[in-house]
């Protein structure tokens, strides 16, 4: 499958714990499943681990090993779709990364199926 994959944050940061403890977590244990797939990071998810960082530079610098998508016309437009036509909003950050994984017709590793259910198959839970 060819699919492009979108980090989500949860695993981003389990990723970076781990490699930085020398862990061979679930995070590392999963990466291999991803080989010859583009990963992608959204700009939220960037924002979202830039606001935690300790050290800032740092984590800036390990994200620059993905792609890194940002937020256009296509993913807001899809985003308000998706809200507006959901019985129950999504939180905004989730939201952005449902739209974003919508239009680049990615699938979704993180570790928090519920936020992300509407994505069905395409949500890879890496726990």
């Amino acid at each position: 499958m060819n699919r492009p994959v979108l980090l989500d944050t949860s695993f981003l940061v389990a990723l970076e714990r781990e490699t930085a403890s020398g862990e061979n977590g679930p995070a590392r244990k999963f990466l291999p499943s991803l080989r010859g797939r583009q990963l992608v990071v959204s700009i939220v998810s960037v924002d979202e681990i830039l606001e935690g960082a300790a050290d800032e530079a740092t984590a800036f610098a390990s994200l620059h090993r993905f792609a890194i998508q940002g937020l256009y016309l296509a993913q807001a437009r899809r985003c308000a779709l998706l809200q507006r036509r959901a019985p129950r909003r999504l939180a905004e950050n989730d939201a952005w990364l449902v739209a974003t994984a919508d239009v680049l017709n990615a699938d979704v590793v993180g570790a928090d199926r519920a936020a992300f259910e509407r994505l069905g198959p395409r949500y890879l839970c890496f726990r």
